[in-house]
């Protein structure tokens, strides 16, 4: 059966399924393909590992090239130990705005693209619109990756991605890359006044972190070249964010973990600074085993994402700009899937209504205006698909 849903009404649905990272984002998932078969409409998922969570992609439209990618996460962060005034899993309307966990970051962009389906398919469209929904964006873009190699085996190549993060509908062009990842130092313990006997995995943690902040500073010193030059802050940030560990203060640790992230500007590659990294952690590791052979170092990587970088003239900058104006150059520090869509060789920029100062936040809202532009700009990318 085919529902017809305002944007607001698709909006209240969305919101209403709590898909935080740490949960599934299946019921979210099973809704959207429900809908989307009830206006007759093939989707496909992607599962993860664990089968809890699915990417899901669909076509509407024509099998031909040149169409556009509608791109957008399913995962909310979580609310615990913030302080709301209103449920964040209902859309609340207030003095312009509507509140609610994923309003802006990202749903509010889904809630309009899906809510006009029926308005694609009543359009005669002659380049398709592909529809794209990924799992633990939040946590760095976890699931995009296994769904855009999907839709490039499965789909006409389409010659522009849109990616909806909150920009206040400003074409950005580019985003930092990301390398997150956990250190665990496996040591041995000694009670301390023999801790040359031993191997503190605290100290050799200290030791890690130390070089991580030298190679900021280093960073921060370097002089930027034009494109890193757009960004804020204009170089390679690394950052320890998480650090557990020890047992007592008169023994050697023997264990020690902590998480790092490192985001470097488009023209760098973060999975250079992530084997840079691993080079020291070689270095370390061979001295430790030098003294105690069953100590190690254990590095889990999290994610490493590709930037987006500012294309030369391309489609999806040019189709962004024509519909929506904005002619400024706009790059972003945060990162999201569309760098991974550019490496798979879409045309891609980032294009989505709220305001990033939103994200993540308790109250978190999006304005009514920046709702209604976000639809005014679907709805003419539809149009322009018709053409």
């Amino acid at each position: 059966m085919a529902h017809i849903y305002s944007a607001y009404k698709m909006l209240e649905k969305l919101i209403g399924f709590p898909t935080v990272s740490s949960e599934s984002n299946l019921q979210l998932i099973d809704f959207v393909a429900e809908y989307l078969a009830g206006h007759g409409i093939e989707s496909y998922r992607v599962y993860d590992s664990t089968g809890l969570k699915a990417n899901l992609y669909a076509q509407i439209g024509p099998n031909v090239e040149g169409g556009v990618v509608l791109s957008g996460h399913t995962d909310v962060v979580p609310v615990t130990g913030q302080e709301w005034e209103t449920d964040p899993f209902v859309v609340t309307e207030k003095d312009g705005k509507y509140f609610g966990r994923g309003t802006c970051d990202m749903k509010g962009f889904q809630a309009i693209f899906l809510s006009l389906v029926p308005e694609m398919l009543a359009a005669d469209l002659k380049r398709p619109i592909q529809i794209a929904l990924s799992y633990d964006e939040e946590i760095g873009c976890v699931g995009a990756p296994f769904m855009i190699s999907e839709m490039v085996k499965n789909f006409p190549k389409a010659s522009a991605v849109i990616v909806g993060e909150p920009s206040m509908m400003k074409v950005v062009t580019g985003h930092k890359g990301s390398s997150g990842f956990r250190t665990h130092v496996h040591g041995f313990e000694i009670h301390s006044s023999l801790m040359h006997q031993g191997i503190s995995a605290v100290m050799v943690a200290a030791r890690l972190i130390d070089w991580l902040r030298q190679q900021f500073e280093q960073a921060q010193a370097t002089t930027p070249n034009a494109v890193d030059a757009m960004f804020e802050p204009p170089f390679t940030t690394l950052h320890v964010g998480v650090i557990k560990g020890g047992s007592a203060t008169n023994i050697t640790a023997k264990d020690c973990s902590f998480s790092c992230d490192i985001r470097c500007p488009a023209s760098q590659d973060p999975a250079d600074w992530y084997n840079k990294y691993m080079a020291f952690v070689a270095e370390v590791e061979a001295e430790m085993q030098a003294i105690i052979p069953e100590t190690y170092i254990e590095v889990v990587p999290r994610d490493i994402n590709p930037p987006l970088m500012p294309e030369d003239h391309g489609a999806a900058e040019l189709l962004a700009r024509q519909i929506t104006g904005d002619n400024g150059q706009h790059v972003v520090s945060y990162g999201t899937e569309a760098g991974q869509f550019q490496r798979e060789g879409y045309s891609t920029v980032v294009c989505g209504p709220g305001s990033i100062e939103q994200a993540h936040q308790p109250n978190e809202f999006i304005t009514i205006g920046q709702f209604n532009a976000g639809e005014d700009f679907i709805r003419k990318i539809i149009k322009k698909l018709g053409e």
